[in-house]
């Protein structure tokens, strides 16, 4: 190591860096800018890119940063010291109330906001705020959402008409709001509904399969992470969701694919999850319930040994 007449250190045989070089992060044309923010997602922005300085700030605000807002992988951000099911958190030292920073980042998208990601916290007040400013939403994310009730997802299905996606994981809904949720949502072309599968003789259950055969026949890809449905219920929804191109059925142990019916899936859909297939890419806790160990997810809302509660499709 050594210094030049400008009293820069370099490295021995490379070439100064002089002082006309250093990057000025502040003269970064606004393209180059707004596409670094996207890059971060609307919670990073609101943390930490706002605060840089007033040019950050002011290019902070523009509504197409907040077409997406995705809580689920914001969590590794804060501190281990947060209580996710209430959305307090802490960050540099500082503590946030989730609540307010979605609401902001949905103000900001200034009814623009087209992919809406929710994990633990969820309310049925911001739910509800949502809803109101985001009538172009095109997919919505509940994971482990089980304070939200059964009306105000009913209510958001009719405000956000133009619902393309729903996901819907580890919730507690019942079986007639999955049904208003699909007659409200015409265009709904991708449904993912994922439980804990239960691996335990006699819990078969065709409700929600014949549910989305009913009232979502416009479904190009379907997964049911976890299902009790059967044969008969896989039945029903070919036969009616005839645009199915993708159909995952991972631990969906009481489907028995072969015959016609394994013929049918293989001659229709472009990709098959099989109900024995590999979990390992599976983004939550894809543990089976095994009845035999007494093994049950404790936080699931449940009040019976099934897994199940009766008043709800227990996901």
């Amino acid at each position: 190591m050594k210094k030049n007449k400008n009293n820069l250190e370099v490295m021995d045989n490379q070439t100064p860096i002089s002082s006309e070089e250093v990057r000025n992060w502040l003269e970064l044309p606004p393209n180059v800018l707004s596409l670094i923010f996207l890059k971060l997602g609307a919670i990073d922005i609101l943390l930490r890119a706002q605060s840089v300085c007033s040019v950050w700030r002011k290019a902070s605000k523009k509504p197409l940063l907040f077409r997406s807002i995705d809580i689920r992988n914001s969590w590794d951000l804060f501190e281990e010291q947060c209580d996710m099911m209430i959305g307090r958190v802490s960050f540099n030292g500082n503590r946030y109330d989730m609540q307010k920073m979605v609401r902001e980042a949905v103000n900001r998208s200034c009814g623009q906001l087209v992919d809406f990601s929710l994990e633990s916290f969820a309310s049925n007040e911001l739910l509800a705020y949502t809803a109101e400013k985001s009538s172009s939403l095109r997919c919505l994310r509940l994971v482990h959402c089980y304070q939200v009730s059964d009306d105000t997802l009913i209510n958001m299905a009719k405000k956000a008409s133009m619902l393309e996606e729903l996901e819907i994981c580890h919730c507690s809904f019942s079986l007639d709001t999955l049904k208003a949720v699909g007659n409200a949502c015409h265009q709904l072309k991708l449904f993912r509904l994922n439980s804990r599968g239960y691996d335990h003789p006699g819990k078969e259950c065709d409700d929600v399969a014949l549910a989305i055969a009913e009232n979502m026949p416009e479904l190009r890809h379907l997964h049911l992470f976890g299902n009790k449905l059967t044969n008969v219920g896989l039945k029903a929804i070919l036969d009616a969701c005839l645009h199915l191109e993708s159909l995952d059925l991972r631990q969906c142990l009481n489907v028995n694919l072969e015959g016609d019916l394994l013929i049918t899936c293989r001659d229709r859909l472009i990709k098959l999850r099989f109900p024995n297939d590999s979990s390992d890419d599976c983004e939550f806790d894809a543990a089976i319930i095994d009845h035999d160990n007494e093994f049950y997810h404790i936080d699931s809302g449940v009040d019976d040994d099934s897994g199940y509660s009766d008043s709800s499709l227990g996901l």
